[in-house]
């Protein structure tokens, strides 16, 4: 599969040696643009009319950084690769969606890695298109107790559509109704995650048997059988297409 790639950093010979490493190392990649700043990455994007694959992106810039810059495209079909020289971005960086986290100076192994990781992304992403979706797990009968003031409910795994993180407690969301729980949503991830549950953004652990369409986008989002809608964070997008192809 072949990428189509644009490069942010505000300093060119950054620029430049990213751009040599991918023309040596990572053949699919074809740079078809470079960028300094957030507004100059946003006129290229409309330009190419955000017909992209993968953006290389430098978290500091002038008049701006990359936060500023994803708020700036709520929607994208592109994946995000942060690259930068500091490493305390990397937790702001997952939850601002970032496919892959590079460090600078750049090892070649690492954006190797960064390169196949979007290409997995992009083809499990084209295997589902136009689709229905069928997960390669099947309805899970077992029961899970959960706490109650009185005592504890007794809930059948198939029931809950997904669970949803509240501080130090977690909303269950059932096909008919809702519980709010005194236990974290890490408790249930580790409960469900081997009875078809998978945990697509930190927020959100949802039965993968649930899922009836899934969307490109920023991150990308899937629609459940109730018909509610929720987003997937790019670091755990390819994790849960692993379900269906």
């Amino acid at each position: 599969m072949n990428l189509k790639a644009i490069i942010v950093d505000d300093e060119i010979n950054s620029r430049k040696i990213l751009d040599n490493y991918l023309r040596k190392y990572c053949p699919s990649v074809t740079v078809i643009g470079q960028a300094e700043s957030v507004a100059e990455t946003l006129s290229l994007l409309e330009k190419v009319k955000y017909e992209i694959d993968i953006l290389f992106l430098d978290v500091e810039m002038p008049y701006g950084n990359a936060f500023d810059f994803i708020e700036k495209v709520p929607e994208r079909n592109f994946e995000i690769v942060f690259v930068t020289a500091y490493d305390h971005y990397a937790v702001e960086a997952l939850n601002a969606q970032a496919t892959y986290y590079l460090l600078k100076p750049i090892a070649i192994d690492q954006l190797i890695k960064a390169v196949q990781h979007v290409i997995e992304i992009k083809e499990k992403e084209a295997a589902l298109s136009d689709k229905v979706l069928t997960p390669k797990t099947e309805i899970v009968s077992d029961k899970i107790t959960v706490p109650t003031q009185e005592g504890f409910d007794v809930l059948s795994v198939a029931q809950i559509l997904y669970c949803e993180a509240d501080d130090n407690y977690t909303k269950i969301y059932l096909d008919k109704g809702q519980k709010l729980v005194s236990k974290t949503l890490k408790y249930f991830e580790d409960l469900l995650t081997d009875k078809g549950f998978a945990r697509i953004h930190k927020s959100y652990l949802i039965n993968v048997t649930a899922v009836k369409k899934f969307k490109k986008g920023k991150g990308g989002s899937v629609v459940l059988s109730s018909g509610k809608e929720l987003p997937v964070s790019s670091s755990k997008k390819s994790r849960l297409l692993d379900y269906f192809v």
